[in-house]
């Protein structure tokens, strides 16, 4: 027979091993700044700074073009531009870059009656208001969770059935983390002001690759005058833009190394608010999920997969188990 603690939101199940601090009704006492941007969120958008400043000089070049055409002064397409990144704060964008870009799904009636009592005493631990923020389910059977733009935290399917509620809370305490310390709004700020540069430079580079073949095909020696005067173009801009976009060759890098910290301080983040080990716990399954794959593979192919590389594991964006393990060892220790 279920029971009902007099502090838990719902009847007690297998899965609900969370425990409730705050009962509904009761009060609760929000921090004064709800969120904020931590060093790793600075220094994310810092980095993204060159990228940025490339991106706007395809918009004003681009806008240039527009106002030989219709008469409307390039600096107007200048200033939308720069003023779009707020929509990263707009509910209806939001609504529309989780529905459609990410493919997240709002949550059934029994699955928010799952979701909101445990999201709602991770938020009243944090001292954050809860209802700022939309949870979404994602579609799949991966466990995963992330925290998107500057309100969406959305958790797999996979996640919300298979996780018992204290491991839950610590997957959503780690997202939360992610919000109040503005990692999630300064990764999507950042990429939306890079979108212009990265389409121009794909548009580029593809009508290079073609141009070479084109030329090649009649004539080797028309081909090499046109990588001379590709080269020759390079070098210019390079000159006139001081080096600037050479420094986009490591930035990937830098991004990569800010973001495996932003994942540490989202765990510590998780920690301090007494998850600790239920996301040690989690962090163990998905470790131990990676190393099945990793037995199922060698036993396919009959020799086991490739070890990452240096280059690779610069670029991870997450930090491997040992590590998150070694930065959560201090919270796992019992209280002296």
């Amino acid at each position: 027979m279920s029971r009902r603690s007099p502090e838990s939101p719902h009847p007690q199940d297998p899965q609900d091993d969370l425990d409730y601090r705050h009962a509904p009704g009761s009060r609760l006492h929000f921090t004064a700044h709800q969120r904020g941007a931590d060093a790793t969120a600075l220094g994310h958008l810092a980095l993204q700074l060159p990228g940025i400043l490339m991106s706007l000089l395809v918009v004003a070049l681009a806008a240039s073009l527009l106002e030989s055409f219709t008469g409307l002064p390039y600096w107007i397409a200048v200033l939308l531009w720069s003023a779009s990144g707020a929509l990263v704060f707009h509910a209806p964008s939001e609504n529309f870059l989780a529905r459609y870009l990410l493919k997240l799904q709002r949550p059934l009636p029994h699955e928010a009656a799952r979701l909101e009592p445990v999201w709602r005493e991770v938020t009243a631990r944090a001292g954050v208001d809860g209802r700022r923020y939309h949870l979404w389910i994602e579609e799949s059977e991966d466990l995963n969770a992330y925290a998107a733009a500057g309100h969406i935290v959305a958790v797999t399917r996979f996640a919300l059935e298979q996780l018992p509620s204290a491991q839950l809370a610590a997957v959503l305490a780690h997202e939360l983390g992610h919000h109040t310390g503005g990692h999630a709004w300064s990764s999507l700020l950042g990429y939306w002001y890079l979108l212009p540069g990265r389409i121009a430079w794909r548009v580029l580079r593809t009508v290079t690759v073609l141009a070479i073949r084109f030329t090649g095909y009649f004539s080797y020696l028309g081909a090499g005058v046109l990588v001379l005067l590709i080269g020759a173009l390079a070098f210019t801009t390079l000159s006139v833009l001081y080096g600037l976009p050479l420094v986009l060759l490591v930035v990937p890098w830098l991004t990569a190394a800010v973001g495996r910290r932003a994942e540490l301080r989202a765990d510590r983040h998780a920690a301090v608010l007494g998850f600790a080990p239920m996301l040690a716990e989690v962090l163990h399954t998905m470790h131990a999920g990676e190393t099945r794959a990793r037995e199922y593979a060698t036993a396919a192919t009959g020799k086991p997969p490739g070890e990452p590389g240096a280059l690779a594991r610069l670029l991870a964006t997450h930090p491997d188990y040992r590590t998150r393990m070694h930065h959560l060892r201090p919270y796992l220790r019992p209280p002296r």
